[in-house]
């Protein structure tokens, strides 16, 4: 299923006129130079391509579409009009001289054979260059001494005729390559999975690049390179244990790594790299999915640190607003069609493959839909007006790790656990509640973020809680748990107005967490400072009555003050602390 979706919408870039995927036979790879050669195959010198990164700063490969590469991995093999030093130029700084040789008599050889009886001057050019190419003396060559350092660290290079264009984009060339190509022998016909017809399989799958944490020269999602990996009868055979078709192979790795080259278009969640689309040519889909998910491009305005389509950048902008003011989840579905089916997918390193976290099959509508229930779920009332109303999941998952960490990457079983959750409309799972509430522990402290983690957390997975799960103070319920942490938020607030802000702690940091596990043996006391802290203070009375009224809400005949709580009455405990602590600094402002 993964791969059909995958060649479906190559299918669907490769007919649309706007679009600039590689067809079969070719590959969209990054290029560093281009060596500039007269008639003769004379280098004249070396054209840098780099271009700007997205941080404007760093100089990256131009990404070009080139011949397809080869995947390569200890042995031989020479790609056509784009390589390497070692095969373009036959020197290195490998220390393998021998095999360096051996590296460019490939690619001599292989240039010969396609362009020996192509009438054109690039391929002439070109043929006399390699045929000319002293590789002994290649690295003291005058035009390549100012670029060798960079060229030896594996950059690509292609080849321009001096007044004319790129050899690689010639189309005679390409004509001479494509009838390679498809002369090619060796492939075995079976049924392929992917199509269910008869065609020729391919081998090895090409590689995938731009995966967070996999190897740079790329990883395969289908592989078989070891004995234990092969089917009966299949040893040695790689791709024939799952028969793919050379073109389901191309059209399947093509798309994805054009969708990993666009960082636009992609999601870091620990060590998962998430790519999304829809079955639509419009780039539309993909930047409103980018924005939903990711709520932290508004957080300088309208700046979004990519281009983004205007029409999708006003709707998201707008969605977020009705979220924030508590408009219904319908309203949502208005300047879009919510019909066309949407995919996502998890990618995440596994040594030299790539392992599939998720893949989660839906409409765009209902895949707004999950969203905005996760970002209403979510809702809560911000401590300062700095704080975001909406927050990614990234800064989510930042409040189950420690700060005191060296790693202060999310578990990444978490993180895939949670977006799964988001994305189905399925409850969060329990250890995002018990790492949240482990941090509350261990910090004595509860944030914005945390108590909406919690909130959510609840709303989701009992229903026995509602009353109390609401946006901000909900002054009417008489739930125990939510009663006794509004009370501890009173009595923190006594004791502040007794010191007159001179406190270096409060009876937070030293009696909070055993208040909300086991309060029957930490409120008598409380209760008692309290009396000492309200006569103490200016305006003690005020809080008395406060006290008094919370206290009012519990039933003495239902056991008021229990010996324990559990942990879900600890997180219900939690948030009536903050809500009444964010009550109470509202009312002194």
């Amino acid at each position: 299923m993964i791969l059909q979706s995958l060649v479906k919408y190559y299918e669907i870039l490769a007919e649309d006129e706007n679009s600039d995927i590689p067809r079969l036979g070719y590959s969209r790879t990054g290029v560093s130079y281009a060596l500039n050669i007269s008639k003769d195959g004379e280098l004249l010198g070396v054209i840098p391509l780099k271009v700007p990164g997205e941080n404007g700063k760093k100089m990256v490969p131009q990404r070009m579409i080139v011949p397809e590469q080869e995947k390569k991995s200890v042995g031989i093999k020479s790609n056509f009009l784009c390589e390497n030093s070692s095969y373009i130029l036959g020197t290195d700084n490998n220390g393998k001289p021998e095999r360096t040789r051996n590296c460019f008599e490939a690619f001599k050889e292989l240039h010969n054979k396609i362009l020996k009886n192509v009438e054109c001057a690039e391929a002439k050019s070109l043929l006399n260059f390699i045929n000319k190419w002293d590789i002994d003396n290649a690295a003291s060559h005058v035009e390549l001494k100012d670029y060798l350092e960079d060229i030896y660290t594996g950059a690509n290079i292609v080849f321009r005729l001096d007044g004319g264009g790129y050899i690689h984009q010639n189309k005679t060339i390409l004509k001479a390559w494509e009838e390679y190509k498809n002369n090619s022998e060796g492939s075995k016909r079976m049924q392929c999975l992917d199509s269910g017809e008869y065609a020729n399989v391919a081998r090895l799958h090409p590689n995938i690049k731009g995966v967070r944490g996999a190897q740079s020269v790329g990883a395969a999602i289908v592989s078989f390179n070891d004995r234990a990996y092969e089917s009966y009868g299949r040893e040695k055979e790689q791709g024939l244990n799952s028969p793919v078709s050379e073109y389901a192979a191309f059209a399947y790795t093509t798309v994805l790594n054009n969708m990993l080259s666009d960082n636009a278009h992609k999601q870091y969640l620990g060590d998962t790299t998430v790519v999304f689309w829809a079955e639509s040519p419009k780039r539309y889909y993909q930047d409103f999915a980018s924005m939903f998910i990711d709520p932290d491009e508004f957080k300088d305005g309208d700046n979004s640190k990519f281009e983004r389509d205007k029409g999708a950048a006003a709707e998201v902008k707008l969605i977020f607003e009705k979220i924030s003011n508590g408009a219904a989840r319908g309203d949502y579905l208005s300047g879009f069609d919510k019909n066309v089916k949407f995919y996502i997918l998890g990618l995440a390193p596994n040594a030299a493959r790539l392992s599939i976290r998720f893949f989660i099959m839906d409409s765009f509508g209902g895949f707004i839909e999950k969203i905005a229930r996760h970002y209403e779920d979510l809702c809560m009332e911000k401590q300062f007006q700095d704080e975001q109303d909406l927050f990614s999941l990234w800064r989510l998952l930042n409040e189950t790790v420690s700060p005191k960490s060296n790693d202060k990457a999310a578990s990444p079983i978490l993180s895939g656990a949670v977006l799964r959750a988001i994305l189905t409309g399925s409850p969060y799972p329990a250890a995002l509640f018990n790492s949240v509430m482990v941090r509350i522990r261990a910090e004595h402290s509860i944030n914005h973020y945390k108590a909406a983690i919690i909130k959510a957390y609840l709303l989701r997975n009992s229903n026995k809680y509602k009353e109390v799960l609401t946006v901000s103070l909900n002054e009417q319920s008489n739930n125990r748990a939510y009663v006794l942490g509004r009370l501890f938020a009173v009595l923190e607030k006594a004791q502040q107005d007794a010191s007159d802000g001179q406190l270096k702690a409060t009876i937070k940091d030293r009696y909070f967490t055993s208040a909300c596990a086991t309060p029957a043996s930490v409120f008598p006391i409380l209760l008692r400072l309290s009396q000492h802290h309200i006569s103490k203070a200016e305006y003690g009375k005020a809080n008395d009555i406060k006290v008094s009224r919370i206290l009012d809400m519990l039933d003495i005949e239902q056991n008021p003050i229990p010996a324990h709580l559990s942990l879900e009455q600890q997180g219900v405990f939690v948030l009536g602390y903050y809500h009444q602590k964010n009550a109470l600094y509202k009312k002194n402002n």
